[in-house]
């Protein structure tokens, strides 16, 4: 994994553009208002606003609180009364709703969100609307008991009401939690059973890929198995009918119509939500976020990193059982909307949220770099028959997004287009690295380390590297760093996912390379490079090697230990339709990756595969696939009911029983 030549800038922000942008106001603010000794010069040095705010924490983290006029009921004591990882302590003594900032100071006329999906047209909610919802659930919730601390669960898709719900359980200070409806029963009470929650909010049905998909039987079976539930609640999405034993969600609503929303006081570290690690090796680990550390780390990055506006449409494509859903309700702390979307992306064609984009008129278009991958590959010409005039913005996230995933948003959009990709996490739910509108977009490339994230690239001897890559750390805490995992009573599985390789430093699991100029690439999970005499390789490189051969439209990539103490590289593709594996193609596949990558990293074996399976979120299950070929069983090391397409794994099973997966 050697670094590259600086590549090609395909973006360079305008006078006007850095002028508006909050970032540089923010800077200006920093400057006349924190004596930072003269670390914060100008706005133009985002290198010199990031040093300062990770070396003086207090300050800029307070810096953070005064600048969006963070409202607390009762101020805080200091900013940081204990610095230690795992264990920080930000703001005791404050008190705080996160809510309360959502639904102040707002225009109940003005549009809060649109939203679509398979079953609904594009529609709207105002301030208005979106007030009174929330006010009636947190209003009916109530009277069904629950109060500051219980657990409310969501079974919902990406829908409006989803939104209020969640807002509506964060104004009483009870804990949300969600997972998407195409998630099965095993995987929900995998994630829900932990928490022992005391309400479910759920729908009766969806429709996906232009198939309906009804899910009484798995309300049923969640009902029988969450012994701690009190109430269900079920919205009839699917179709307008009740749900034996269950309160109809109308029925909640009505009967809190009327009431003012309130918001309940809760400490600064109080419990927001839990969301949930992928799932694909043991049970989930339940990751609980506070509301003011949420709210912090929200009000920085979305307002000076995503630049959002009150002229913005922000839309990103993502379910309630990932975070970017949790990051896409949180963009409403902005003066900018929300779009929300639930369908499949590739329904009816791949064109779907083109389509969405030019009839929201959306501005901000965020997306995984596996569906820009996949427009690329299939030849989608967004801008063809459509207006998208509106667009100024795309997002990326999920997995590492390649040069030519870069080049293909420019071609097809223009220079005018600010592309940012982002890496983080659900573990912060934010980016560790992102956009910063006020910097250029080198291809490939991420723009920087975001403010009030100590990132940096470690050897294994935990020396910080420039221009090389290592492992991706984190020195100094935030506060949306998880304040604990549910039901881990003694802390060892959080010190034990975090910190056990470098004690009082965060290792995130990726592999990543701060180049000079600050940027940041991130070359995929460091749990699954492949490592040849002492050469490391991303998986990421091997794909964009292999996915540049047009007959390949995805693959997978391990590294499987053998009994002699060596390994073998395993290689599977799925090809374009029509294609075959023969000898051509494997030679060609093998000659692109000696030449992008290196001879050492040559596959040992190809094979042709009908999909490479993925996560929900669609993250590439490389780790429990190359288990699963050294002889553990499938069901110990993913679970199925998390996967966007578990018949995938069974390729695999298969081929680690017939003893040909080694």
């Amino acid at each position: 994994m050697s670094p590259s030549p600086q590549p090609p800038v395909l973006w360079q922000p305008d006078g006007e553009r850095r002028a508006r942008a909050n970032i540089t106001a923010f800077a200006r603010w920093v400057r006349e208002n924190r004596d930072t000794n003269g670390a914060v010069d100008g706005a133009a040095d985002y290198d010199a606003l990031w040093r300062w705010s990770v070396t003086d924490l207090d300050g800029f983290w307070s810096a953070i609180w005064d600048y969006f006029d963070v409202q607390a009921d009762t101020p805080y004591e200091r900013v940081l009364a204990d610095r230690a990882m795992p264990g920080a302590v930000w703001f005791p003594g404050a008190t705080l709703n996160y809510a309360r900032h959502i639904f102040r100071n707002r225009d109940d006329d003005a549009v809060a969100i649109r939203h679509a999906s398979e079953l609904r047209v594009l529609g709207e909610w105002t301030w208005g609307e979106l007030r009174r919802r929330t006010a009636a659930i947190a209003a009916g919730l109530r009277q069904l008991g629950v109060r500051p601390g219980d657990r409310v669960v969501g079974y919902l898709p990406n829908i409006a009401e989803a939104v209020a719900a969640f807002y509506a359980c964060a104004s009483i200070g009870a804990v949300w939690s969600s997972c998407s409806p195409d998630f099965g029963v095993r995987s929900v009470i995998d994630r829900f059973s932990q928490i022992e929650p005391k309400v479910l909010l759920a729908v009766d049905g969806y429709r996906y890929g232009g198939r309906d998909f009804d899910r009484r039987d798995v309300i049923a079976a969640l009902r029988d198995r969450l012994p701690t539930l009190e109430h269900t609640v079920v919205l009839g999405y699917l179709r307008d009918e009740p749900v034996e034993g269950a309160l109809d969600w109308a029925e909640l609503e009505r009967a809190g119509e009327g009431a003012e929303l309130r918001f309940e006081p809760v400490p600064f570290d109080h419990p927001l939500w839990v969301l949930y690690s992928s799932g694909t090796t043991g049970l989930p680990k339940a990751i609980v976020h506070g509301h003011g550390g949420i709210l912090l780390e929200q009000l920085k990055n979305l307002h000076l990193h995503l630049d959002a506006h009150a002229e913005d449409r922000v839309f990103w494509y993502t379910t309630t059982g990932w975070m970017m859903w949790n990051f896409l309700v949180s963009v409403l702390l902005t003066d900018a909307s929300i779009v929300l979307y639930d369908g499949s992306p590739g329904h009816p064609d791949l064109g779907a949220l083109w389509d969405l984009a030019e009839r929201a008129r959306i501005t901000v278009f965020g997306t995984s770099a596996g569906y820009l991958a996949s427009c690329m590959k299939a030849g989608v010409h967004p801008g063809e028959g459509r207006d998208l005039s509106a667009l100024h913005a795309i997002g990326s996230t999920g997995s590492p997004l390649s040069p030519e995933g870069f080049a293909y948003c420019y071609r097809e959009f223009g220079p005018g287009l600010w592309l940012f990709s982002t890496s983080g996490g659900t573990d912060v739910c934010s980016c560790l690295v992102g956009g910063v509108p006020t910097l250029p977009v080198y291809e490939g490339e991420i723009q920087a380390r975001s403010l009030g994230m100590a990132v940096a690239a470690w050897d294994p001897e935990g020396r910080e590297v420039i221009g090389e890559v290592g492992e991706l750390v984190v020195t100094e805490p935030s506060p949306s760093m998880p304040l604990f995992l549910w039901g881990d009573t003694d802390g060892e599985r959080l010190r034990d996912s975090y910190f056990a390789v470098y004690p009082g430093v965060w290792r995130h699991g990726d592999w990543i390379e701060i180049t000079e100029r600050g940027t940041a690439v991130i070359y995929g999970r460091s749990d699954s490079t492949i490592n040849r005499g002492g050469v490391r390789m991303g998986t990421s490189e091997i794909y964009r090697a292999v996915l540049a051969l047009d007959e390949v439209v995805d693959a997978l990539v391990v590294d499987v230990p053998q009994p002699d103490g060596g390994s073998r590289i395993e290689l599977f593709v799925v090809l374009r339709p029509g294609q075959d594996l023969d000898e051509d193609l494997t030679r060609r596949l093998a000659r692109r990756i000696r030449e992008d990558c290196s001879p050492r990293h040559v596959p040992d074996r190809v094979r042709a595969i009908a999909a490479v399976p993925r996560t929900l979120s669609g993250k590439i299950l490389e780790v429990p696939v190359k288990r699963i070929l050294m002889g553990q069983e499938p069901e110990k090391v993913a679970s199925r009911d998390s996967l966007a397409n578990p018949e995938a794994l069974d390729f695999f099973a298969r081929l680690a029983a017939e003893g040909t997966g080694s």
